[in-house]
């Protein structure tokens, strides 16, 4: 039997070396002759070694590829709702991100904030360049806007006839969006005419902005660099800077979009400059040391609208100063204008953010054209006007020291638009110089438009947003993930939780070695790694399945944008 095998393994071999001596040309063997790599009758075999490729196998490396590989994955999805639930796959509970708002602006923010952004900032003139048409819209709209002020006064005083009992901030807030909404009809009234965006312009009142994106160049937090110092072949890894995720949240109290863009500001060479690139700021401490807060949650990017909306780009937000009430007062003078910009760079930052997100860009794919906002920022009285120009969105891992585009915000001086209200409820001091600012902002016609192959690059031609898709099941599939993930609605179970008497009693010191190990921590499984897809099927009863009561077939099947 052995010699049997022996001799069928020996004519394999020589009938291998028979097909290949066949297969090669007779001219092959002549002096000089370039060796080929064409394939040979039998696919299993080359003329010349194919090797795989050389990969490094140390710990860096594979991370390195591994993240490669994800962002490769969230490119290749089909439409704006998976990219989005490609980003959460790996995290059922959410991740830990670092929670910035509007609420809550610490003390010397500004340089942070720039570099989680990656924004320069640049002053612009407290005084507008002013021609005669743009003088006498002064003059027509001047008395409009000073009736909006009163009516709104009045309207507030007639509501609250005990705001003295309300906080100053939430007295602020429900103020400022009277005005707002007051003045923004009357400009868009007086406007309108002349001005055929402004007819066209969609408007919306206290609108979720939220965005989501990951930033590199932090240090890592005390618990990741104990846990690398407690393993010697990851000690030399223990202090390197690593990427933190962020999300902010804000509702602004009115914001202005249109179906074309608005023009840029800053050309490609001044977008693209490396050696401009290493004058942002960088404030690599860990995010918590300067007073912001962390928590889990699903990553979100939301423009205040849903992504199959045709009005795509943003033309003008107004956001509240309520939250500086709870600053301190006896903070550095330059600290209350830093903080004004800081906020004015992060909400016109996370709103452009949103709106590539429902273009097919996102923290992973880069932006392929810039964006450009203006962003107003109001009690009321005082008033900051800004402009932004979102040029890139890589941010993360070697892209913080590698990428040469960043991004630019200008603004102006804090300006009063009046200096009080009389007993009469009249305006004294009008500003006109703020006036000409919200006249020019909403004069500002948007007129760049691009093809939708331009337009969106990493979107699949055919299905770009979920509504598209034919199968009934795929489509309510995914718009119910999807929903559910901008919701961050809580799981039904808590979050995976260590308590303080489980520290010290059973991890710290083990006083219950009798007790049955029941908790994940006693099993050594991580909960957190948990991914978006490792849940339990919806159940098909057997009145409605398809294919008769009898069927096998009792789980709906989930559609999961896979790798």
């Amino acid at each position: 039997m052995l010699l049997m095998r022996r001799a069928e393994s020996l004519t394999a071999r020589c009938a291998s070396v028979c097909r290949n001596y066949i297969a090669t040309p007779k001219n092959s063997q002549a002096a000089g002759a370039a060796p080929q790599m064409a394939v040979t009758e039998n696919d299993e075999y080359f003329e010349v070694a194919q090797y795989p490729e050389i990969k490094d196998p140390s710990f860096t490396a594979r991370k390195e590829r591994e993240s490669l590989s994800f962002q490769e994955q969230v490119q290749k999805a089909a439409t704006v709702e998976e990219k989005m639930i490609k980003i959460n796959m790996p995290r059922y509970y959410g991740y830990k991100v670092v929670q910035l708002h509007d609420e809550r602006l610490p003390y010397n923010c500004l340089p942070a904030i720039q570099h989680y952004t990656r924004t320069l900032y640049e002053n612009m003139p407290s005084e507008l360049k002013t021609d005669e048409k743009l003088n006498s819209y002064v003059e027509t709209l001047k008395g409009d806007v000073q009736e909006a002020l009163e009516v709104a006064h009045d309207y507030f005083n007639q509501k609250y006839p005990d705001a003295s009992d309300l906080e100053p901030k939430e007295r602020e807030r429900i103020l400022t969006q009277v005005i707002v909404e007051q003045i923004n009809r009357a400009l868009i009234n007086g406007l309108s005419a002349d001005y055929q965006h402004l007819q066209e312009a969609e408007i919306d009142y206290n609108p979720r902005h939220e965005a989501f994106w990951s930033v590199g160049g932090i240090q890592a937090p005390k618990n990741v660099v104990k846990s690398k110092e407690g393993h010697e072949w990851q000690k030399h890894l223990a202090k390197e800077p690593v990427n933190r995720l962020m999300q902010y949240k804000s509702e602004p109290m009115l914001a202005l979009r249109h179906r074309l863009q608005l023009s840029s500001w800053k050309t490609e060479e001044e977008s693209n400059n490396i050696e401009l690139a290493n004058k942002v700021p960088r404030l690599e401490f860990d995010p918590r040391s300067l007073g912001f807060t962390t928590g889990y949650q699903h990553g979100t990017n939301i423009a205040g609208h849903w992504p199959s909306n045709m009005a795509g780009f943003g033309l003008l937000s107004y956001q509240s100063r309520a939250g500086f009430h709870i600053r301190p007062q006896s903070s550095a003078t330059d600290d209350h204008n830093e903080a004004l910009h800081a906020h004015a760079i992060q909400s016109s930052f996370a709103w452009l953010l949103a709106l590539a997100n429902y273009k097919g860009f996102n923290t992973f794919s880069e932006l392929t054209y810039p964006l450009n906002t203006q962003t107003i920022i109001t009690d009321g009285k005082s008033w900051s006007f800004y402009e932004y120009q979102l040029n890139t969105l890589l941010m993360n891992g070697r892209q913080i020291n590698e990428n040469p585009r960043v991004n630019y915000c200008r603004g102006t001086p804090e300006l009063a638009l009046y200096q009080e209200i009389d007993e009469n409820g009249k305006i004294v001091g009008f500003n006109d110089e703020v006036l000409k600012y919200l006249i020019t902002y909403y004069t500002n016609a948007p007129n760049v438009q691009r093809s939708a192959e331009e337009l969106q690059p990493f979107l699949n031609s055919k299905y770009k947003r979920i509504v598209d898709y034919e199968d009934d099941e795929k489509r309510e599939f995914l718009e119910k993930t999807f929903k559910h993930l901008v919701s961050n609605r809580p799981r039904h179970l808590a979050l995976p939780e260590i308590y303080l008497w489980e520290k010290l009693y059973k991890i710290d010191n083990n006083t219950r070695p009798l007790e049955a190990k029941r908790r994940y921590f006693e099993l050594f499984y991580n909960p957190w790694k948990r991914t978006l897809d490792q849940h339990q099927k919806e159940y098909i009863s057997r009145k409605v399945r398809p294919e008769g009561p009898k069927s096998k077939k009792k789980w709906k099947n989930t559609y999961y944008p896979q790798e």
